[in-house]
Parts: C-alpha cells; sequence; structure tokens
C-alpha cells in the first residue's frame, strides 16, 4: 500500500515548503496502543511532577519562539512582525493554566460526618486524541495539550497539514522537558477515512477538535457509535455595535485591528460591523484612514501588516462574498493603498476590504468569510443592533463599544455568543471559558472549568469499620 504524502504549500508564493509522510493503517493502529500504555503509568504519576515537565517544557518554547516564528511564517503566511507573539501568549496562556491546577484538580470533600471520609477525586480519562488548526496553533494546541497533561492523561495530536512542524516541535520540547515516552505521540494525516478509524478507535477516551463546522460535525459524526466525549471549537460570523457615544478614531483602530489582524483569519475575529446611523459616516471615514496606514505584502518583510490568506480555495471563497455582495448593492470604499493596489504576484494576497450598504441577504453578513473583509451595516438603535447580532448560526463572540459601560453591560446580556466584550474584542482571556454557542461548538477550554472535558469525577465513599 502506497503512502500518503501530504504537501505543505506556502501561501506566499503557491510552492510546496515541507512534505511529509501520512499515517498509514498500521500507525493509527498503534497509536492508541502506544498511548493507552503509556496513559497507565502516566497517571500513576504526581501531580507536582506533571507541573515541572511543563514548566521546562514551557522555558523552551521560549527559548525557542524565534525560530518556531519563522516556521509559522513559512507555513501560514502570518507576518513575521507577529509569529513570536502567538509563541509568548501560548506561554502566558499556559502559565495561568499551571497556575491555578492545584485548585483545580484537588480532591473535593463530601459533607463531613463521623465514621466516614467521602470526596471525589479527578481522575484523568485516558488517551486524549486533539486535532487542531492551522490559524494559531500553538495557542489552539495549549488550550487542550495543557489541561491534558497536567490532569495526567497520554495523548496523540493531529495537526493541519498547512503547519506539520508544530507537533514535532512540541513533542521534541517535552521529551527534553522529561515527558516518559509514548505520552504525547502525533501523526500527520489527510485522508479523512484513515482520521475516522483513530476517532472510532475505542482507547481513544476523549477528542478535542478545533476547525471548520463541516471538520468538527465530520468527526462528531464519526464518533458517534461509541460513547466518547467530543468537544468542538468550530467556526464564528462575530459581530461588533458602535454606539454613538464612542471616540470614533478610537474605535476604528480597534475594529480594524479586530477584522484583519492575521488576514482575518481568526474564528473570533469582527466578520460584521453595526454602526449607529448617527456615527455612520464618521465610522466609515475613520476606517478607511485607518486602512490607509496598512501594508500588504511579503510576511517576511518586518514593516508588513496583512500577509497573505492561506490558500487559493481561501482567496477564492473571500472574493465570492465580495462579489456576492457588490452584485446585491454593498459598496467597496476600500481606501486607495499601494500595498492593496499591487500585492506580491505569486501568493494568495486579498487586499482588506471595506464595504458599505451591507444587509442579511448577502453571504459576507451571514457566512463565514475568514478573510480581511470589513462589511459595514448602519443601525437606528440598540434593539436593532442586537436583533441584527443574533441574527446568526454562530456565537463564538461578540463587542459592544460605548462610553456608557453600563449600557454596554446591559446589551451583552442580551446578545448569544460565548464571549461578550465591551470595547474589546478578538481575545480569549486565559482565566475565563472559552466556549462556542450555537454552531460555534460544544464544549469549553480555558479558566477553571477548561480541565473538566479532561477528568472524570470518581467518588470515595469510606466508612469506619465497625468494631
Amino acid at each position: 500500500m502506497s503512502v500518503e504524502v501530504i504537501r505543505t504549500i506556502s501561501p506566499s508564493t503557491n510552492e510546496v515548503v515541507i512534505t511529509r509522510n501520512g499515517a498509514s493503517a498500521a500507525d493509527l493502529e498503534l497509536l492508541p496502543k502506544v498511548a493507552t500504555e503509556a496513559f497507565l503509568e502516566f497517571r500513576k504519576t504526581k501531580l507536582k511532577d506533571r507541573q515541572d515537565i511543563v514548566r521546562k517544557f514551557l522555558a523552551a518554547l521560549d527559548k525557542h519562539k524565534d525560530d518556531l516564528a519563522l516556521e509559522l511564517t513559512t507555513q501560514m503566511g502570518r507576518p513575521i512582525a507577529y509569529t513570536a507573539k502567538e509563541v509568548t501568549t501560548a506561554i502566558k496562556r499556559a502559565e495561568y493554566l499551571l497556575k491555578i491546577s492545584n485548585e483545580v484538580l484537588q480532591d473535593v470533600e463530601g459533607e463531613a460526618e463521623k465514621g466516614f471520609k467521602r470526596f471525589i477525586r479527578r481522575a484523568p480519562v485516558g488517551p486524549v486524541l486533539i486535532i487542531f488548526a492551522w490559524n494559531y496553533p500553538y495557542l489552539i494546541l495549549v488550550n487542550a495539550l495543557i489541561p491534558a497533561i497536567l490532569a495526567g492523561n497520554s495523548v496523540i495530536l493531529k495537526p493541519s497539514p498547512q503547519t506539520p512542524t508544530v507537533v514535532e516541535q512540541v513533542a521534541k520540547l517535552f521529551s527534553e522537558a522529561g515527558l516518559p515516552n509514548g505520552v504525547l505521540q502525533h501523526f500527520h494525516c489527510g485522508s479523512p477515512s484513515l482520521m475516522e478509524t483513530i476517532v472510532r478507535d475505542p482507547r481513544v477516551s476523549l477528542i478535542c477538535f478545533t476547525g471548520s463546522v463541516a471538520g468538527g460535525l465530520a468527526v462528531q459524526q464519526a464518533a458517534a457509535d461509541r460513547i466518547v466525549n467530543v468537544t468542538l471549537e468550530l467556526g464564528g460570523k462575530d459581530p461588533a455595535y458602535i454606539r454613538d457615544d464612542v471616540d470614533i478614531d478610537w474605535v476604528a483602530e480597534e475594529i480594524v485591528d479586530g477584522a484583519i489582524f492575521n488576514s482575518g483569519q481568526s474564528c473570533c475575529s469582527i466578520e460584521r460591523v453595526y454602526v449607529h446611523e448617527k456615527v455612520h459616516d464618521d465610522f466609515v471615514a475613520a476606517v478607511q484612514k485607518v486602512l490607509k496606514g496598512y501594508k500588504l505584502g511579503d510576511p517576511f518583510d518586518k514593516s508588513t501588516h496583512i500577509g497573505p490568506v492561506v490558500s487559493k480555495r481561501s482567496k477564492e471563497t473571500i472574493e465570492a462574498h465580495i462579489q456576492d455582495a457588490l452584485e446585491k448593492g454593498a459598496k467597496d470604499v476600500t481606501p486607495e493603498n499601494e500595498s492593496f493596489q499591487n500585492p506580491p504576484p505569486k501568493g494568495n494576497f486579498v487586499k482588506p476590504t471595506l464595504l458599505t450598504d451591507v444587509d442579511h441577504t448577502m453571504a459576507v453578513m451571514t457566512e463565514e468569510t475568514f478573510g480581511p473583509v470589513i462589511p459595514v451595516m448602519k443601525v437606528k438603535g440598540d434593539d436593532e443592533a442586537v436583533k441584527l447580532m443574533n441574527d446568526s448560526e454562530f456565537g463564538l463572540t461578540a463587542s459592544i463599544w460605548t462610553k456608557d459601560v453600563d449600557r454596554g453591560y446591559d446589551l451583552c446580556e442580551q446578545v448569544d455568543a460565548g464571549t461578550v466584550f465591551v470595547n474589546r474584542c478578538d481575545y480569549p482571556s486565559p482565566d475565563l471559558a472559552w466556549t462556542g454557542w450555537k454552531n460555534s461548538g460544544r464544549g469549553q477550554t480555558l479558566g477553571r472549568f477548561g480541565f473538566d472535558a479532561f477528568v472524570k469525577s470518581k467518588s470515595f465513599h469510606i466508612k469506619d469499620y465497625p468494631k
């Protein structure tokens, strides 16, 4: 049987930059076997020892962050000015999870009663399969990997073919940090049928998936014939509402950054903007001014703000959303910018695009675009804004921008999303739950409840021997 060859295509040049051999059916049979054997020993280790391993791993990650940043820019196209920050942010996120692990994983005492001892122990679930995306691979990975290891599980990692070296680097650094053999394994795979093989394997005790809605549904369906937890972090169509009392220049800077950073390729990017009619025109003018200062171009140039999108297919989808909006009456009011008009010729470059006169008949306001597009819709006030914000199959994040923070809080209560912001956006806070509502996902990571998927409760009920 021939081995699957997986090719990583550079978003900057559309040339092959990495090849990897995909896992065989035999590999996918062996991985859960090794993970199960490793788990039976690793679950006996003390939490302190697991914490020490994680600390050493994070120190090594920090030491190598510049090399890891270069790999990210090469493989997924984010400008080199920003890729190292992903690694440092991932470290900070992991450090928070490490800090709270003693409290979260300790035994929970039952009611006191003479002659009895009762408590609940947080036991590890077993081998964990983590399937994760390319757009923020280190950030996404630590959400699941760190609590999984701290809780005493073994882990099998499956990266996106777009960023294959992430798992290789992580496995190497964890091994050097003292993680026992077999506790952390990885494989490369592009074949859906082979992926289903390991998802269905009864030795896999938990499946964590981050990616598209279609991918998540496929994983969920493959796992449906057995009793196993599946956590899903999926897409978003995250809205922002600009009230009429804000500082327009400030909010324009924030919205542009929240919409087009990483070329808009974030599940929590701002994908639709509702603006009070009193400040709509001023807001659009302010956004145009901000966009004039952005540079689209070579991601290896430290002065570049926006690099290519990940693939030709992604570029086609984004441009189709823009074209659909224009055909239905939207206006492209993107300002003149030499870098937007003259991007590098070979890559998947999409100019940041500002659209007005949009509505919910357009794909750009209802489907996940995942690109550097800022569609702006005029609204009469708070009630209309909230109604439109909730008119979506997705519910990951939403943001309200206002000087009246109390009113912003009230509006957040009415918005259907797992994370709601006032005067901020696009920031998964490590001390809060990262969770998608509606078609944005199931389960949660981060915060104290982010450990819940990686443990199972075991109640101990002990009575003194009668004398």
